[in-house]
C-alpha cells in the first residue's frame, strides 16, 4: 500500500469468488478423507472409497487451480484477445458492460486519444471479489486513464443512454448473472440499442453465447463467432463479434 492507502499495483479481483472457493474446499476435503475412508468389501468386490475420494477431490483441485490461473493471468490476455477485435482509431465512445473493477474499461481507455470509455455496473460481489466502485476508481487512478472514463451504476436491462450513444460496446462474462432469459435478451437489445450504426459489440461469455448471438442477429447484425478459448481461460470462454448495419 501508499502512503494515502491506495494499492501500488490494479486488483482486478477473482471472478465467482464463492466457486473458486468451493472448488478448493470440496477438492482439499476430498483429498483429507479419502486418507481415511476404509474400502468396503460386496461379495467378491471391494470398494476402494479413498481412492475415488482422492481422484474427484483431486478433479475439484484442479478445476480450482485453472480457475485461479485465469483470474490472476488469462483474463489479462483474454482482455486484450477481446480489445485486439476493435480496430481503435482512438476517438471512439465505449462501453463496458458489467465493467467489474475496470478490465475492460481501463483497457478500452488506454487505446483512446480523444475518446471516451463508459463502464456499467451493478456491483454484485458474488460475481467478482470486491466488486465496488471505489475499487473500481483506484485502478483507474493507477492506471492513469481517469481523464478518459467514466463510471456509472446501472443495469445493463435498463441503461439510461439515448440511443446511438457509443461505437463500441464490449462486455465479458456479465450477460450470464442476469437470472432470467428475459432478463438476458433484453439487455443484448439494451446493447443494440445504444450503438451508433455501423459500430460493433463484442461479447464474451463461457455460456449462452449463441442465444445473445441471436437476439442480435434477429435485429440485422452481422455476427461472427471466436474461441472457444482453451488455453488461457476457465470456463472456456467464447466470444463473438456483432456489427451493426451502418
Amino acid at each position: 500500500m501508499t502512503a494515502a492507502g491506495m494499492p501500488k499495483r490494479p486488483d482486478y479481483g477473482i471472478d465467482a469468488p464463492g466457486v473458486l472457493a468451493t472448488l478448493l474446499l470440496i477438492g482439499v476435503l476430498g483429498e483429507i478423507l479419502g486418507l481415511f475412508a476404509p474400502p468396503l468389501t460386496v461379495g467378491p468386490v471391494t470398494l476402494v472409497f479413498g481412492v475415488s475420494m482422492q481422484i474427484a477431490g483431486g478433479i475439484f483441485l484442479l478445476e480450482g487451480a485453472l480457475m485461479l490461473f485465469y483470474v490472476k493471468w488469462g483474463k489479462l490476455r483474454h482482455r486484450d484477445r477481446i480489445l485486439a477485435q476493435v480496430p481503435f482509431a482512438g476517438s471512439e465512445h465505449v462501453l463496458d458492460v458489467g465493467t467489474g473493477r475496470g478490465l475492460l474499461l481501463i483497457g478500452a481507455a488506454k487505446r483512446l486519444t480523444s475518446g471516451r470509455a463508459v463502464g456499467i455496473d451493478i456491483w454484485s460481489a458474488k460475481d467478482l471479489s470486491g466488486n465496488a466502485p471505489e475499487r473500481t476508481e483506484a485502478n483507474i487512478a493507477l492506471e492513469g486513464v481517469g481523464g478518459k472514463v467514466e463510471l456509472r451504476s446501472e443495469d445493463a436491462c435498463k441503461m439510461s443512454f439515448p440511443d446511438g450513444s457509443f461505437d463500441v460496446v464490449v462486455s465479458n462474462l456479465c450477460i450470464h448473472n442476469i437470472p432470467k432469459q428475459a432478463g438476458r435478451d433484453q439487455a443484448c437489445r439494451e446493447i443494440a440499442r445504444v450503438m451508433r450504426p455501423g459500430g460493433m459489440a463484442v461479447i464474451s461469455d463461457y455460456k449462452l453465447t449463441g442465444k445473445y448471438a441471436a437476439i442480435f442477429a434477429g435485429v440485422g447484425f452481422a455476427v461472427e463467432f471466436r474461441g472457444p478459448f482453451w488455453r488461457d481461460t476457465f470456463p472456456p470462454l467464447k466470444m463473438f463479434v456483432a456489427r451493426k448495419p451502418s
